[in-house]
């Protein structure tokens, strides 16, 4: 997994609360057996016209101040619904490395630390300043997010952020939740040895 220590990108404003992760990508577009290729299905319903994939020129991601974005900005409850994981990987699948919302829901939030999109949390007032700020020129007013500092910088100010120490490691470090187990494979070994000496009769009663 790509490591995350600071982005500078175009942020999209849709500031839409619960925005949902069938929102994010609707079921019938969750067709593929590898996450690649995801990007096509995100924010399906909005971004294609009449349920085609001609791009619909009202939605901000079709137009063209907004190619390449990659600081996605939402409202209150950020990726409720289901646990869709499929949301996490369209919206990485295209490009974006920052979910900048109000507050996010708790498993949207763990699924983006695991795909390497850092979840930040700001108070709504900031998030409409910024928000505001962008707008005027997305491809020129960019925002920028450094996890080693924990800050957003945009519109001429920089706002702090907090992220569970574990996630920040996770995002710095460029582990997945097997990478971060993996880092204790010793110990998981000698566990597994002590265990089956002491516990040889669990063992055996798996062996042909």
């Amino acid at each position: 997994m790509k490591s995350f220590t600071t982005h500078d990108g175009v942020a999209l404003p849709l500031m839409t609360d619960n925005m949902n992760t069938d929102v994010i990508i609707p079921s019938r577009e969750m067709k593929r057996v590898s996450k690649a290729g995801l990007a096509d299905g995100l924010f399906a319903n909005f971004r294609y016209a009449d349920g085609k994939r001609e791009p619909a020129p009202g939605f901000l991601l079709n137009q063209p101040d907004y190619a390449k974005a990659s600081v996605l900005m939402l409202g209150r409850n950020a990726g409720c619904g289901s646990s869709r994981e499929h949301a996490v990987w369209a919206l990485a699948d295209y490009g974006f490395r920052v979910v900048i919302a109000e507050t996010i829901a708790s498993i949207f939030h763990d699924n983006c630390v695991a795909n390497g999109i850092l979840p930040v949390a700001l108070p709504r007032a900031a998030l409409d300043r910024i928000a505001a700020w962008t707008s005027d020129d997305p491809q020129g007013r960019r925002v920028r997010t450094d996890l080693k500092t924990c800050r957003v910088e945009a519109a001429g100010a920089a706002y702090d952020f907090e992220i569970a120490p574990l996630a920040r490691r996770m995002l710095l470090k460029g582990l997945s939740p097997i990478d971060l187990t993996l880092q204790d494979i010793s110990l998981i070994e000698t566990f597994s040895k002590t265990d089956r000496q002491c516990r040889g009769w669990l063992y055996r009663a798996g062996e042909s």
